[in-house]
């Protein structure tokens, strides 16, 4: 199956990761946190089930059911990206971070001012994976909830408070809720789900 064609589709765990631009730590800086659960709330609205993540200061790690019909994943995270990117320049022309403002507007290609882009907030690219198996989506999901420890930021996973380790490791939902994987997904569980797909 093409990359293409499995990016188009639903009814699916999506793994999806993207950057701030040049790995600044924009989220961490504009204190972003807030924003991310605010598209969070957006997605659930649009019946697309969070069912794992992390914010780091400079990127964030999601996995994201997308129901059958729903939009693709490019669409969901590029409508994500915008509605971020937006408040993210808001943010650093408040708090005065002209160097980092300059920064990103120095990064910006000849393409992407013709559309009226000012600011390069993103990398331009983005990681979306589909979680066809049981032991694929368990290493993504302890990958994720592993990266604070990696970077120090704490101990142990569940103490990150930017992310669903708590909910998966002690059975306690973090700041935003989540739906566990192998919950009812629709009106099948997402255990039988991947059985069916030949997953287990």
């Amino acid at each position: 199956m093409s990359v293409k064609t499995k990016k188009e589709e639903t009814g699916v765990n999506y793994y999806c990761t993207f950057t701030n631009y040049k790995w600044l730590k924009l989220f961490e800086i504009t204190l972003f946190y807030d924003c991310i659960y605010k598209w969070f709330d957006i997605l659930q609205k649009e019946s697309i089930v969070l069912t794992g993540y992390v914010i780091m200061p400079n990127h964030l790690h999601c996995i994201l059911f997308l129901p059958q019909g729903s939009k693709t994943i490019d669409k969901v995270i590029g409508n994500g990206k915008r509605f971020m990117a937006y408040d993210i320049v808001s943010r650093l022309s408040v708090m005065g971070k002209y160097d980092l403002l300059k920064l990103m507007e120095q990064g910006v290609s000849e393409k992407e001012k013709a559309k009226k882009h000012r600011h390069k907030v993103f990398q331009p690219s983005f990681d979306a994976e589909p979680c066809y198996t049981y032991d694929f989506f368990q290493q993504k999901l302890n990958y994720i909830h592993h990266n604070p420890v990696k970077a120090g930021l704490v101990a142990l996973p569940e103490d990150y408070i930017h992310s669903s380790a708590r909910y998966y490791l002690t059975g306690e939902q973090g700041i935003h809720p989540v739906t566990h994987y192998l919950y009812t997904i629709g009106d099948e569980p997402y255990h039988d789900w991947i059985k069916r797909k030949g997953g287990l």
